[in-house]
C-alpha cells in the first residue's frame, strides 16, 4: 500500500478514475505524479568530487559579491 507524499497517510488507488487518493489530506495523483514527487522528496546522493564543485561554486560566488 503506497503512502501520501504530503501528510504519509494510505493511498487509496480509484480503478475508474486511474488515481491514487488520499484517504486523509484528499490529494489525488496519477502513478507518474506519485513516482515525480516521490522522487523530488528523496535526498540527492552526490559524490565527494561534485560536493567539492558545489562549495568551490559557492565560495566563488560569495567572494566576487564582496569585490563589487
Amino acid at each position: 500500500m503506497p503512502y501520501c507524499p504530503e501528510c504519509g497517510g494510505e493511498l487509496h488507488y480509484i480503478t475508474v478514475t486511474k488515481r491514487y487518493v488520499c484517504k486523509s489530506c484528499g490529494l489525488t495523483l496519477t502513478h507518474q505524479e506519485l513516482i515525480e514527487m516521490k522522487q523530488k522528496l528523496r535526498p540527492s546522493v552526490e559524490s565527494e568530487e561534485e560536493r567539492r564543485k558545489r562549495l568551490h561554486k559557492e565560495y566563488l560566488k560569495w567572494w566576487f559579491s564582496k569585490k563589487r
